[in-house]
């Protein structure tokens, strides 16, 4: 088998993550532990024509929303033919949109009208694709809820778990893992008050092979079973392809049919490559601009699940991120950017999905992270410009969002929740002014001004949208007053344009040095380094001067500053 593919050329994408249930909720109440009556939750409708005008002019190409499958809650709702959730297997009164309770559904939660809000999604995404941007949902394959049930699965389609022989610990024919002789339990709250009768027990989302898992483990979910026999060393079981392989097949290919334009695809590393290169295969041969983008912190498989799995995007969590989240913490170095560039230079750097915020990590404006959304922008330029690959942003990251306190079953720990009704005090003002950039405080005015113009840097640059990337750590290091530890520079170039950007890391030092662009680097960029230049500033400092290249190129950056020259 042939295990390296050609890939297409991607597009830069800018992509911005709405967790749909908080969006348009404007409820202020946040009680603590509040249900849906008391603190709101965020309808379909809410994400109207001003709000998907604003996101478009923001410079975003595409929306992920966020939760829209139906997933396990505790709020009722019974009364609409949908099954009721056990609460000792929900987190949060809202629940969990990572605990999927039916594929074929969309959460009652986000309806205007319960019974309509099948139709209320797809006006959603046929008014957002009107307005230009593309839509992403999540699919999230590894686990489902505890108590899974379609409600509204197609006809002709068979249940998840529903022709099981739940006697066998493991078969390729099965859904789910069991526990043969074992009943669940479990740990959200006392075994003699518990409802839900598991037996015999599954294994729980997170592969942990007990009928009792912890309170901070899944157990919320079960696991899904794509072959891999997790009781006899994880040994794969493709040929022919299981059972689940063909379900969850027809659930992608339904939501393609919806015309979602791409798949943000939850722990994808946890699920064998052999599936993704097998579904999305199939679903490509039908939608061949259907993007699929993977949760992944494992370094060591990201080519697979690229040139082999066929995902488009993967996440670049233990690489940028993490060196750029210790910088902005104080510590770390900028030589830990040019070690990741190395690692993912060549064929693969720009299939790397590059953020300082989602769902999942504290805000950058928590106590938590850095107290401060000013200090995040070095590190968002050089997120949104090392590369070709695209850039995503978290819905109020451009407003400092700071999530504090506890919402519930989410605690004070600096992550806007995903498990309760609640509502978000900064970004409510500015949803209720009918997104008014006036409204915002003068701060805050300036913050997402900051944002628009990056959006627009790199939707607008030739260099940032297809250049090739140039490190020049190693040609200052020994340069009067350049702390390769805190400064951090490069270039981007194509043949139609070339940027030089200077990044300062450092909180409270001033900038002062030359940076020297080598003479190999001039020849990369097919530049006679022999002739002046002008550099002049394209994203907002006062900047403008006429260099000769062997005398480099004199800057002085404020603490946290940036400038990014165009070479002319």
């Amino acid at each position: 088998m042939n295990t390296t593919v050609a890939k297409p050329k991607l597009d830069k994408l800018v992509i911005y993550q709405i967790f749909t249930r908080l969006f348009g909720n404007q409820n202020t109440t946040n009680h603590r532990n509040g249900t849906l009556a008391q603190n709101g939750v965020g309808k379909f409708t809410d994400i109207d024509e001003r709000a998907l005008t604003d996101l478009r002019a923001f410079g975003a190409t595409h929306i992920w929303y966020t939760g829209i499958l139906e997933h396990a809650t505790a709020t009722d709702y019974s009364a609409f033919g949908i099954r009721p959730d056990d609460p000792s297997v929900v987190k949060g009164l809202a629940g969990s949109p990572y605990a999927v309770k039916d594929y074929y559904d969309v959460d009652p939660d986000m309806a205007v009208d319960v019974p309509n809000r099948m139709a209320e999604f797809e006006e959603l995404l046929k008014r957002t694709q009107a307005h230009g941007l593309k839509v992403i949902i999540d699919f999230v394959p590894n686990h489902v809820a505890r108590q899974y049930h379609s409600d509204t699965k197609p006809g002709g389609v068979r249940d998840l778990g529903e022709a099981d022989d739940t006697q066998q610990a493991f078969s390729t024919q099965n859904n789910f893992y069991y526990l043969p002789g074992r009943q669940f339990v479990t740990p959200a709250c006392e075994p003699d008050r518990q409802q839900i009768r598991e037996y015999p027990a599954k294994v729980t989302g997170s592969g942990s092979l007990t009928e009792s898992p912890s309170i901070d483990d899944w157990y919320e979910t079960v696991k899904l079973n794509y072959g891999l026999d997790v009781f006899n060393g994880w040994v794969g079981h493709f040929d022919p392809p299981p059972a689940t392989w063909h379900q969850m097949l027809d659930i992608l290919l339904f939501w393609a049919a919806k015309g979602v334009d791409g798949f943000r695809c939850d722990m994808a590393h946890l699920i064998p490559v052999q599936f993704w290169q097998w579904a999305i295969g199939q679903v490509k041969s039908r939608y061949p601009h259907l993007i699929f983008i993977a949760e992944i912190y494992d370094p060591g498989l990201y080519r697979r699940f690229i040139f082999e799995g066929g995902f488009d995007y993967l996440y670049d969590k233990v690489g940028l991120y993490d060196s750029l989240r210790r910088l902005m913490e104080g510590h770390g170095s900028c030589h830990d950017i040019t070690r990741v560039w190395q690692q993912e230079s060549g064929d693969f750097s720009e299939h790397m999905l590059r953020f300082l915020e989602t769902h999942d990590e504290q805000r950058i404006a928590s106590r938590f992270f850095a107290g401060n959304p000013w200090i995040a922008v070095p590190a968002m330029v050089v997120t949104a410009t090392l590369h070709t690959g695209p850039l995503l942003l978290y819905f109020g990251q451009e407003l400092g969002v700071r999530a504090e306190g506890s919402e519930g079953f989410s605690g004070d720990d600096g992550r806007t929740t995903i498990f309760d009704y609640w509502g978000i005090p900064e970004w409510q003002d500015y949803l209720r002014s009918g997104f008014d950039n006036t409204a915002l405080s003068p701060d805050g005015q300036r913050l997402k001004a900051f944002y628009g113009r990056l959006n627009a840097l790199v939707n607008g640059s030739d260099a940032i949208q297809n250049g090739a990337f140039y490190d020049l750590q190693w040609a200052n290091n020994q340069t009067p007053g350049y702390n390769g530890n805190r400064l951090y520079a490069y270039l981007r170039h194509t043949p139609q344009q070339r940027l030089l950007i200077v990044c300062n890391f450092d909180r409270e030092q001033w900038a002062n040095t030359t940076i020297h662009i080598p003479g190999h680097a001039w020849q990369t960029m097919q530049l006679d380094e022999t002739a002046p230049y002008r550099f002049v500033d394209v994203f907002g400092a006062d900047f403008d001067a006429e260099v000769v290249p062997s005398s480099g190129v004199p800057v002085t950056l404020p603490p946290l500053g940036v400038l990014i020259l165009d070479i002319r």
